[in-house]
């Protein structure tokens, strides 16, 4: 097995299955975007004006806040049933692998979360003209947090209690992403360019696809070892 593709497709095709078995993680953050969109209209009031105007903002901050829900447990099932130590041991490089199940993760929560959203921005009476905006936004910075908190993640995986921890260690790094992303929609909503906004989180994913792994890899040792 030492053509690239077929350890591609393998590690792959197995963190898709793995996850897929655990379906409560997938599901919780999809209906915790669902439940606190909704919720927003019975808090701000029917106003067509106000929620249109906080759409893009309320839907970053709380696709920001599912993607760091789907995170806390990345590693720490592998952790716990010894199947990271041999993925530590593999032949198979540590890059790889953590770059394979960060896209995996980002396929089953950023990407849905992604395209849920426009019917959320519907119901939070966003303009039709800032929803394709929206999607890439999301479709890219959904990406970057996956990346962000899986970082997180591998330092806090050995501890019992890191999601508290994983938080403060993350949260302060969203907020590029946020400023971005939800400078992006307000600009196409108001019927304004938002290419650079954009081209920015663009940017910072391929960064993050390059160097992050690398990150988590080192994270994932260091925890292992302690």
């Amino acid at each position: 097995m030492s053509d690239p593709r077929i350890i591609w497709n393998v590690l792959l095709r197995r963190e898709l299955l793995v996850s897929l078995r655990r379906r409560s993680e997938i599901a919780n953050p999809l209906f915790f975007f669902l439940i606190v969109c909704a919720l927003f209209p019975l808090g701000l009031g029917p106003s067509p004006a106000l929620l249109a105007g906080m759409a893009p903002g309320i839907l970053w901050i709380v696709a920001l806040l599912a993607v760091l829900m789907a995170s806390d447990g990345l590693f720490r099932s592998d952790y716990d049933d010894g199947t990271l130590e041999q993925v530590l041991l593999s032949p198979v490089p540590l890059y790889v692998t953590s770059l394979v199940k960060v896209l995996a993760h980002w396929l089953l929560s950023g990407l849905p979360l992604t395209l849920l959203s426009p019917l959320l921005a519907m119901m939070l009476q966003m303009p039709p003209q800032g929803i394709p905006a929206l999607l890439a936004s999301l479709a890219l910075g959904t990406l970057v947090l996956s990346f962000i908190a899986a970082i997180g993640a591998a330092l806090t995986v050995g501890l019992k209690r890191g999601g508290v921890l994983l938080s403060l260690l993350v949260l302060p790094l969203f907020v590029p992403a946020l400023i971005f992303g939800s400078a992006a929609v307000q600009r196409a909503v108001l019927g304004m360019d938002s290419s650079a906004p954009l081209a920015l989180l663009g940017a910072m994913a391929i960064m993050f696809v390059l160097v992050a792994p690398l990150a988590i890899a080192g994270a994932l040792r260091v925890s292992h070892d302690q």
